[in-house]
């Protein structure tokens, strides 16, 4: 008895089946989610001014006006960067390590919400007194979302300690993690000793770096929303116990635009500020690091950028 060949699978298939197996295809190369080849890149460039177009294209791109010169600031380092065309406005010492402060959070609350639900509820077994708190107490229940919102809108250190202590290894396990979520975002002059923002020779940042975080953060719309909250009363698991937050950041609902994101201050550190804020359609971030007056350094970079730049429709910019 011959035996017939056995057919290949293809063979089996009949045309509807090909035709579904066609159109599931098609729909994870149009589908604009997880699909690697669809997404746009969170940072394109950031930290040199690049030659070309980032890879998905801007229908407008910032121009530098002529007679612009550079602004003054007193902040040690301070950095402007235009994130929907990757390119660099503005560079002062960007790449120098200086403390960060409370800019730390930044970092605290993405490691935080890449293990915790926000509807976790964790109990403070410790506290951080030092410096500014919304003053949580010992056996305190609390959400992580309040926690986040004491940590961002308050730069309560009490409330960062509690996220980092709650982490599974402790304090010591979390800044490990911290450290390698700085590696995997792309922070190449960074390095993190505690989730607070105290001062440490191993507690150091970037201005490029930190724009780098700042979009990050923004980029978590529950995180994006938090930094740019004014004021906010928060309660302890039984709604027992009250906690009135209020942004430590003056700009915030004073100039047009501002969207947070996050301030900082030590005595070594000087005074930190990360800013995002939006005119007429266009967005920037800027970071001013060791200022004397970092809201007042901001709102010349502010008025600096919009004042001296103008974007225009890239058409336009290549037919020059």
């Amino acid at each position: 008895m011959v035996k017939k060949p056995k057919k290949h699978w293809r063979e089996h298939l009949r045309f509807d089946q090909y035709f579904l197996i066609f159109t599931v295809s098609l729909f994870f190369l149009v589908y604009p989610g997880e699909n690697k080849y669809t997404q746009t890149p969170l940072v394109n460039a950031v930290g040199a001014v690049v030659d070309s177009l980032p890879e998905f294209e801007p229908s407008l791109l910032p121009q530098k006006k002529s007679w612009l010169p550079d602004p003054e600031v007193s902040a040690r380092a301070a950095y402007i960067y235009e994130p929907d065309a990757g390119l660099v406005l503005y560079d002062k010492n960007a790449n120098q390590k200086l403390a960060p402060a409370s800019t730390t959070k930044l970092i605290t609350a993405l490691v935080a919400l890449d293990y915790y639900q926000l509807d976790d509820v964790i109990e403070v077994r410790g506290l951080a007194t030092d410096g500014k708190t919304m003053e949580l107490f010992y056996g305190e229940r609390m959400s992580v979302e309040n926690l986040l919102y004491g940590a961002l809108v308050h730069s309560a250190n009490d409330a960062a300690f509690v996220l980092a202590d709650n982490y599974p290894g402790g304090v010591d396990a979390f800044v490990i993690k911290m450290n390698e979520k700085g590696k995997e975002l792309g922070l190449e002059n960074s390095s993190f000793a505690n989730p607070i923002g105290y001062d440490h020779p191993d507690q150091y940042v970037t201005a490029r770096d930190l724009a780098i975080l700042g979009l990050y953060v923004l980029n978590n719309p529950t995180l994006a929303h938090m930094v740019g909250t004014k004021a906010i009363t928060v309660a302890d698991a039984s709604y027992t116990y009250f906690h009135d937050l209020a942004t430590v950041n003056e700009l915030l609902g004073e100039i047009p635009g501002v969207a947070g994101v996050k301030t900082g201050f030590t005595a070594e550190a000087g005074e930190n500020l990360v800013t995002t804020v939006s005119r007429n359609g266009q967005k920037v971030m800027l970071v001013v690091l060791g200022s004397k007056d970092r809201f007042a350094d901001t709102r010349v970079l502010i008025d600096w950028v919009f004042n001296g730049f103008e974007w225009s429709p890239i058409q336009s910019t290549l037919d020059q």
